[in-house]
């Protein structure tokens, strides 16, 4: 919709009457208007003045407000994706016998038992992103892209218990959908980790390398060299 507001005008051709009391009243709006003009010189101004400094002092509030929250943030999705990662790991290490990286043949099946427990801590971090709360764009970057990954991750465990579920003709093309679903998940949550090490160092906290275990062939960023909290 236009913020642009249209001027209306009287019918077309009309003719205003001139009289002596329209005249009276033009010469008073006159008036009225210059000592209008007058008066709100000097008011305006004092009140111009007068607001620049509560705005500036509001607006570095907001700014420090905003400061607090995100430092605050920080800490705590260090802490959940620290946690997370934990729970997610015998998952990948699971994943990564039966479904190698890199087009390697299939591992011995998991079994069943084994995938609901995959599943139990997928959903698990799913649920844990679900809700995030307001943050700054580089928190809000970070946690996005953590969410990402357990969903896909998610996915992938999914997609192989279907697989299990499948005949055995069918079985292959499932295996390696799930093996690329991994490796997205991998990947993704591997520059959003990268992300929240560069958030813990700009915050004052050192290094924060909370990635997951990568292999050559899944395009994940590895931790850097730097000692953890340095």
């Amino acid at each position: 919709m236009s913020n642009r507001t249209k001027l209306r005008s009287g019918p077309p051709g009309s003719t205003p009457a001139v009289s002596t009391f329209a005249g009276r009243r033009l010469a008073m709006l006159a008036l009225a208007f210059a000592l209008g003009a007058l008066l709100a010189g000097p008011i305006g101004a004092v009140t111009a003045g007068g607001d620049d400094a509560p705005m500036a002092d509001e607006v570095a509030q907001l700014r420090a407000e905003e400061a607090r929250r995100d430092a605050a943030q920080i800490v705590d999705l260090t802490a959940q994706a620290r946690n997370v990662q934990q729970n997610l790991v015998p998952v990948l290490d699971g994943l990564a016998a039966a479904v190698p990286v890199a087009g390697a043949a299939p591992g011995p099946l998991a079994t069943r038992t084994a995938v609901v427990d995959w599943q139990r801590a997928t959903g698990a971090a799913v649920e844990g992103f679900a809700d995030p709360p307001s943050a700054g764009t580089g928190v809000n970057i970070a946690r996005s892209g953590l969410a990402a990954a357990v969903r896909a991750l998610d996915l992938a465990v999914d997609t192989y218990a279907a697989a299990l579920a499948a005949p055995d003709v069918g079985r292959p093309p499932l295996l390696e959908l799930a093996g690329r679903q991994r490796d997205v998940a991998v990947a993704t949550w591997s520059t959003a980790a990268t992300q929240l090490d560069v958030l813990n160092i700009d915050a004052g906290h050192g290094h924060a390398h909370v990635f997951l275990p990568a292999v050559p062939g899944q395009g994940a960023l590895t931790a850097d060299g730097a000692p953890e909290g340095k």
